[in-house]
């Protein structure tokens, strides 16, 4: 396989595992392509090399922009922004995690907590509810806690994490 097939086979692939982490494609592969580049892309090198439209690319590199993943360039001379990731694997991983926990868990926790703080009227349906909306609400409050303590580790924090659990 040469340079042309595997980075093409390397886009494709983390665009649809990052649909699997519940992000579109299109901004998986920008990512993607971001973070394999040696230097800085303009959009219309993002678009003619994944075959995006303008629209498509420039939503998306707001999003990754605002998933502080994704930073704008400029270039002395040049009008054209350029965009560029963050190339360390692990502090990618503390962003997306840190971002993760914000956007999906602290919300869902909040919407867990409200529902199964309601008041008991007797019956076996409220009880139920009550009892199996407070396990789910201790689930996911242990998985925030977890996701932030190892986003919150310094350097190699997935390693020191891992090892951490299993000793």
């Amino acid at each position: 396989m040469n340079y042309t097939e595997a980075k093409s086979k390397f886009i494709n692939t983390w665009g649809s595992l990052g649909t699997l982490w519940g992000i579109n494609k299109a901004m998986a592969q920008i990512q993607s392509l971001l973070f394999i580049s040696s230097e800085p892309l303009s959009m219309e090198e993002i678009m003619e090399e994944l075959k995006i439209s303008r629209g498509n690319t420039s939503m998306n590199l707001r999003q990754l922009i605002d998933w502080g993943i994704v930073s704008k360039e400029f270039k002395a001379g040049e009008r054209k922004e350029y965009f560029t990731t963050e190339k360390d694997v692990q502090e990618l991983a503390r962003i997306i995690a840190k971002e993760r926990s914000r956007r999906e868990l602290q919300p869902t926790i909040k919407v867990l907590k409200e529902v199964s703080n309601i008041t008991p009227d007797g019956t076996k349906e409220t009880d139920e509810f009550i009892k199996q909306t407070k396990a789910m609400c201790e689930l996911t409050e242990t998985a925030d806690s977890l996701l932030n303590k190892m986003a919150n580790q310094q350097q190699n924090w997935i390693t020191k994490s891992i090892l951490k659990i299993f000793s």
